[in-house]
């Protein structure tokens, strides 16, 4: 495994005065992110001229940046013997299908069980990648959303793909069981996203700290009451394609969030079979279907599927049976938003 070195010292140059601290420590050091940098700048362990700032200072030419990396620390995840299904594995990665549930990094509520957890066990070497802080975590997926899901097996790696997530390099393809049917087949939703005005946990189109997002769609499959979108998300904003569903309408069947109780409502009198199948979800219909990305060490474009969990595809099966006997008839409306 590649590891960062110890320390590091460099003067700011003209063309990058201006530049954040942690940005540029990013650029310059190698195999450290730009939030590990942070992390060091916060911690006390990077300097400009001898002074401590913050990660967001702005250098200027002729500084000097010196810092420290500790080695990296022992790991405090517990290695634990979980399942996994592992779409893709070689030296220097490995791409899994999360399975709907299961949280990726510990948290407060959520020590044990976790992706990492799992990921730890397999590949025991993952914790000493960025100081412990994510082990090979480059990206994540909401716990109650499945699908494909990158993992860097060694510093180098996470670098690589990291820089690939932020230039946008990164495609992702997903599949979301909707209420309703768009009017048109295809479409896009370009609203930006950020915290709620009110609820400070959730997302929403309305907010006073906006973030660009773009979300296209098309459908794939209409059934009555619903149908089956495919979301290729161009930004990559938290909850983004299911707050922007919500935006135009169509929010995901199961979301406890951001779903819409007059929906479950309205399709348990255009079914009650399907109604009562709805009622009984404990999770959002949202899948991380495909992803598209470079290969670090090789530089090969790669695309990965993950099969549709059980869950989902059977009421994706129920929704194609109840579409076919009711001849097709949608249901709903489309609302605008």
């Amino acid at each position: 495994m590649s590891n960062p070195p110890s320390t590091f010292t460099f003067r700011v140059g003209h063309a990058q005065a201006g530049t954040r601290l942690d940005a540029l420590v990013a650029t310059e050091v190698d195999h450290c992110s730009r939030s590990f940098a942070a992390t060091l700048i916060r911690q006390g362990c990077i300097f400009v001229d001898g002074s401590a700032k913050k990660p967001g200072y702005a250098v200027k030419a002729g500084e000097v940046v010196c810092g420290k990396i500790a080695p990296p620390e022992a790991s405090s995840f517990l290695p634990e013997n979980i399942p996994l299904q592992i779409l893709y594995e070689d030296l220097e990665l490995l791409v899994v299908n999360k399975a709907p549930g299961m949280v990726v990094h510990p948290a407060p509520g959520h020590r044990s069980g976790t992706l990492v957890n799992a990921l730890v066990h397999h590949c025991p070497d993952l914790a000493g990648i960025s100081g412990s802080l994510r082990p090979g975590i480059v990206h994540r997926l909401d716990k109650d959303t499945s699908g494909a899901l990158v993992v860097a097996k060694n510093s180098r790696a996470m670098h690589h793909l990291a820089a690939q997530f932020k230039s946008r390099k990164v495609h992702k393809h997903y599949l979301a069981l909707v209420y309703g049917v768009p009017r048109n087949d295809t479409g896009s939703v370009d609203e930006p996203i950020g915290r709620h005005p009110v609820d400070r946990k959730k997302m929403s189109v309305t907010t006073h700290t906006p973030r660009s997002a773009l979300t296209l769609w098309r459908v794939r499959e209409p059934f009555t009451g619903a149908c089956l979108l495919e979301l290729d998300i161009r930004t990559g904003r938290t909850h983004q394609i299911r707050v922007h569903c919500k935006s135009v309408g169509h929010p995901v069947i199961g979301d406890p969030v951001y779903g819409n109780r007059g929906d479950k409502k309205r399709l348990a009198v255009v079914s009650p079979e399907l109604g009562r199948a709805v009622m009984a979800l404990d999770r959002q219909m949202l899948h991380a279907w495909r992803i598209s990305f470079s290969h670090p060490a090789t530089g090969t474009r790669m695309t990965m599927e993950a099969p549709i969990p059980l869950d989902m595809s059977g009421l994706i099966d129920r929704f194609r049976d109840a579409s076919s006997k009711s001849g097709g008839d949608s249901g709903f409306q489309f609302q605008d938003p």
